[in-house]
């Protein structure tokens, strides 16, 4: 049977349930245990596929093509491990399956309510990732912040499940906050203890709490929370502000709650954890030998979190190139051909950001030209692929008005049109081309010789495409198209042979790049950076 690990959050939001979670796994893991995180989201949309990134960062999309939180990155970077749709549920969709039920009959006219049947429904997908008998340790991550109205029915749930299967297979942690009152000079356990009163009136005690804090808390407030909090000493764990999120599991090896998790669980301990890797990581990542600035050309540059993927992806790729990278954000609405020069002076290379609409996307045009003419490196992702494209079709090719249908219907050449499959579909969440798809690669292109394998496979969100109709024209006036889809013909990739470092792919290798196997796009450009630099 499989064991089950809940991660719950109080006094604030922000804390870091997610990294803690992917923390504790990856310990679980390098100790020989087979683990997975899933998130559950109180929100009521049914996954984040249309929410503007604004609201609430990037959406990170699976293997099996599910629209998720961004945490399901962090839990693939550190596991390397891929998710699927099973490790993301939301409130929305936990109630779009009840009423599907209940339409269906399946209640047999009883009257539906949150107890029992959304709570069951809750139970029911907590349980789904332990009964396919590949992993000994389910970590759930609870969204939201204990006290929320939205979080009532995962709690009670959680309540029903620890029942369920018992206190030796189900453990929960609260992670909390330990203010320092500057004026006071002192550390403050009130806003924690009120924060476990309250996972307490909702009839659940936690096993271990995990205490954020920027100051160290010493043994004597550890047993002042353990006294309140009704919990083991060794099951205050202290959780300091650290330089990077990858030091986060060693943080949480030297607090020992790996140990402390094992031993509640009742687990047979496998091994001393073996975090080789990881360590090698951080003395690149810590110890850089050189420098390099590369522009982040995107609408959405004033919420870090909606490139996500994108900055550790680069984080990750700085680290295999013994560099320190240093993004430098660009809003592209802002750039004109008259301060381009200026807005990219000292940058070694740039990339072209996913996004949807309209607005910036001339911006991303005119970087794109300057990066193609003056030999700057240029990578471009999703809509920066079809931004290489606009701009050489109409630059190159002098195909005046080119454009992609998304930002003018009517142009007179849509080197980027809607894909064939999409072109009635007017519902919008769920419904574009998403997860991995296959890629074959041309030999002798620079994506051939980064990759090193004539097929691989990616993953995608998008419903506009390079249009075949233009291809010829393209690649007999330079642009290689070095990545097919076989089945469709897609063009996955696009690049310029007679240029430093140019390529644009249609899918988000970003999602795809784990702290010990980084994407080797970005690796390459980051190098083909550090070479500009």
């Amino acid at each position: 049977m499989a064991k089950y690990i809940f991660v719950t959050g109080g006094v604030t939001s922000s804390l870091g349930k997610g990294i803690i979670a992917a923390s504790l796994a990856k310990l679980l893991q390098a100790r020989g245990f087979s683990t997975t995180i899933q998130k559950f989201d109180p929100y009521i949309n049914v996954d984040p596929g249309t929410l503007n990134p604004y609201e609430h960062g990037e959406c990170y999309v699976t293997d099996d093509g599910a629209e998720t939180d961004l945490d399901l990155g962090y839990y693939e970077r550190f596991l390397g491990v891929p998710t699927s749709q099973a490790n993301n549920v939301t409130t929305g969709r936990i109630y779009q399956t009840v009423i599907e039920k209940e339409r269906r009959g399946d209640y047999l006219g009883k009257t539906v309510q949150v107890i029992p049947h959304i709570t069951d429904e809750i139970k029911r997908r907590v349980r789904l990732l332990g009964q396919t008998g590949e992993y000994d340790i389910i970590i759930t991550e609870l969204g939201g912040t204990v006290g929320d109205i939205e979080s009532l029915p995962y709690l009670e749930a959680l309540r029903q499940f620890r029942w369920d299967v018992g206190e030796d297979n189900c453990i929960v942690i609260h992670l909390t906050l330990i203010p320092y009152l500057a004026a006071a000079k002192e550390l403050k356990t009130k806003p924690t203890q009120h924060s476990v009163k309250e996972l307490l009136n909702a009839g659940i005690q936690p096993d271990v709490l995990v205490c954020r804090t920027d100051q160290p808390i010493g043994m004597d407030i550890r047993r002042k929370i353990a006294l309140f909090c009704n919990v083991a000493v060794n099951s205050v764990v202290e959780a300091m502000t650290v330089d990077t999120v990858y030091d986060v599991p060693l943080y949480m090896m030297k607090e020992k709650l790996d140990e402390v998790v094992i031993s509640k669980l009742r687990l047979k301990d496998r091994r001393e954890p073996d975090l080789k890797a990881w360590k090698r990581f951080l003395g690149r990542l810590k110890n850089p030998t050189d420098s390099v600035k590369i522009g982040l050309i995107g609408k959405y540059i004033e919420l870090k979190d909606a490139y996500k993927s994108i900055y550790e992806s680069f984080t990750l790729a700085g680290a295999a190139n013994e560099c320190k990278v240093e993004v430098v954000t660009v809003q592209s609405d802002n750039l004109t051909p008259e301060n381009i020069e200026q807005k990219l002076e000292g940058l070694s290379g740039i990339l072209v950001a996913p996004g949807f609409g309209e607005r910036g996307f001339e911006g991303k045009i005119i970087a794109a030209r300057y990066a193609r003419e003056s030999g700057l490196p240029y990578f471009g992702i999703c809509l920066g692929m079809q931004t290489a494209v606009v701009e050489f079709s109409r630059h190159v090719l002098g195909l005046g008005g080119a454009n992609s249908a998304e930002m003018d219907a009517d142009t007179a050449h849509p080197v980027i049109h809607k894909m064939p499959g999409q072109i009635k579909i007017k519902q919008m969440g769920g419904t574009m081309r998403l997860g991995a798809y296959d890629c074959d690669l041309k030999k002798g292109t620079l994506a051939h010789k980064i990759y090193k394998e004539n097929s691989i496979q990616e993953r995608h969100r998008h419903r506009f495409e390079l249009n075949n109709d233009y291809k010829e024209k393209l690649e007999a006036a330079g642009m290689v198209c070095s990545g097919i889809n076989p089945e469709t013909g897609l063009v996955e990739i696009v690049e310029l042979p007679n240029h430093p470092w140019y390529l644009g792919a249609q899918f988000h290798p970003e999602l795809k790049s784990t702290v010990e196997e980084p994407h080797p796009l970005f690796v390459s450009f980051v190098k083909a950076c550090l070479t500009n630099a």
